[in-house]
């Protein structure tokens, strides 16, 4: 315990090993908790979408999708200075938006499969369960350092992000388009795995709590959601043939 201890100075050398592994429990537990809200909200707010068809029409057709597109990506990108600014309100709203941000965004999609193919949305959501779960899992239990993927995994996202800009604005095909969902797919797992031990390792360091289980909720979330609506193309390109 004294190497470990010198290490994270954020704990003293009277913690002991249980009650360190008892915190980590409850930390990863809020986590997820925090997380699976996120998701709730959601669904909620796609669900209040798919009953107003124009809005959604106007975000699907119009500008208004950039504009929520802009948003998910300035809250993802300025989230660590909202969610440790030491406003609980502010870590809090940056969560909330998000999750607010990204329903509203993805509801022209979810809503059109469920209204010809809801067996589609229980099976995305099943698959993108297993795969976050056992990621997540391994990315806790794992013994090698997922850091140095940081950067790789970084670079490779912005680059899916500028390939599915491409296709949408010049290429416009299907099957493009299922093979980049495919390579975030892959990618999303990585980082999902990543995350986890990032998070895992946050505890370890001390300080706030509350705001480091936000953070995490914050990052997993994003990859969950962009995970399940990955997996969700996929299916529904596979059952157009």
């Amino acid at each position: 315990m004294s190497n470990f201890n010198q290490n994270n100075p954020g704990f003293s050398s009277s913690v002991d090993r249980e009650q360190l592994d008892q915190g980590l429990r409850s930390y990863m537990l809020k986590v997820y908790n925090y997380m699976g809200l996120g998701i709730a909200f959601t669904a909620l707010i796609v669900l209040y979408m798919s009953k107003n068809p124009e809005l959604m029409q106007s975000i699907a057709m119009g500008p208004m999708k950039w504009v929520l597109f802009a948003g998910v990506i300035g809250l993802g990108w300025f989230s660590p200075k909202l969610i440790f600014s030491g406003n609980k309100f502010l870590a809090h709203g940056a969560f909330w938006l998000y999750a607010a941000l990204w329903g509203a965004m993805i509801s022209p999609m979810v809503a059109y499969y469920l209204g010809t193919n809801p067996q589609l949305i229980i099976e995305a959501l099943s698959y993108t369960v297993v795969a976050f779960a056992g990621m997540s899992l391994f990315g806790y239990t794992t013994k090698k350092n997922l850091s140095a993927f940081g950067t790789f995994f970084t670079m490779a996202f912005i680059g899916v992000i500028a390939v599915s800009f491409l296709n949408l604005f010049f290429f416009q095909s299907g099957l493009f388009s299922a093979f980049i969902s495919a390579g975030v797919i892959v990618l999303i797992s990585g980082i999902t795995a990543y995350e986890t031990q990032m998070i895992k390792k946050m505890y370890y360091q001390g300080g706030n709590m509350g705001e480091k289980a936000i953070f995490g909720a914050f990052m997993l979330y994003g990859s969950f959601i962009t995970l399940f609506i990955h997996i969700l193309n996929l299916l529904g390109f596979m059952s157009s043939d």
